[in-house]
């Protein structure tokens, strides 16, 4: 359910009919390409933002008619014309990637989930728009999953966001349970990290609760592979409780023994 440069997203699996794959890979190829202008290499700020501001061009040339030259837009615009998906779920996606670049710190949980609107959310809503199932209950039930996935990526990589110079853990939480920020810079792990962090994983655990009714409203294998997303989520909050959000010794993953238990789950799911 992970990738490299964007994490929890499904690259077209074989659960997928074979009509959406390559629909669902050209949508990937352009959040991967926006991710990696904000995040990787060696680019100051104003080079990324430039980065992004292209991305910006042509996503309005489509919305205009006039020609598109990047190889990555010429792939994704006959799937957004044959699927008509909407334009602003892309710019939604560019605008949160471009908030990575200038935005390191977040004052609340309601900044959070609104950086999560837009980073994480539209990525559910596209899929749904490919799916044919994008009535409003689906995508709210939608929502709630792909937040709840950002999270828990978020919650895998403090160590290594705190090395870019971002907190993604809301001010005034570290600040209820007596955090400061030298501790991810140490890396220790204490009681009162724990109890902040089971705070945390249990929030995120209830939104992919929230979410998961979704998986039982999309037919055949295309519910099965939400299933999968979901059960694979819940297998690395597991993972997260079990070290008590101890992410600085080893940071969390899904591993081929967790398999059995994701396909369990999902089964039963």
């Amino acid at each position: 359910m992970s990738v490299d440069h964007y994490e929890n997203f499904p690259v077209a699996s074989f659960l997928l009919p074979a009509r959406l794959r390559e629909p669902v890979k050209a949508i990937y190829a352009f959040a991967r390409g926006a991710d990696d202008i904000a995040d990787e290499g060696d680019l100051s700020d104003a080079e990324r933002l430039g980065g992004l501001d292209r991305y910006r061009a042509e996503l309005d040339a489509i919305e205009s008619g006039r020609p598109t030259q990047d190889p990555i837009f010429l792939r994704l615009r006959p799937v957004i014309a044959e699927h008509r998906l909407p334009l602003q779920l892309f710019s939604d996606l560019i605008e949160a990637f471009a908030q990575d670049v200038t935005k390191k710190r977040y004052a609340d949980f309601a900044e959070l989930m609104d950086y999560c609107r837009r980073s994480a959310d539209p990525v559910g809503r596209l899929l749904l728009h490919l799916f044919g199932r994008a009535d409003p209950k689906s995508q709210s039930l939608s929502d709630g999953v792909c937040s709840s996935l950002q999270l828990i990526n978020h919650w895998q990589d403090i160590a290594a966001d705190w090395g870019k110079g971002r907190v993604y853990l809301p001010q005034d939480e570290l600040a209820r349970f007596g955090i400061d920020e030298s501790q991810i810079a140490e890396g220790r792990w204490d009681p009162a990290w724990a109890a902040m962090m089971d705070f945390q994983i249990d929030r995120a655990r209830a939104m992919m609760a929230a979410g998961s009714p979704l998986v039982h409203a999309l037919p055949g294998r295309i519910g099965l592979e939400l299933r999968l997303i979901v059960a694979s989520g819940f297998r690395m909050l597991d993972k997260l409780q079990r070290v008590r959000g101890d992410v600085f010794r080893r940071r969390p993953v899904i591993g081929r023994r967790d398999w059995p238990g994701i396909l369990l789950h999902a089964a039963l799911g």
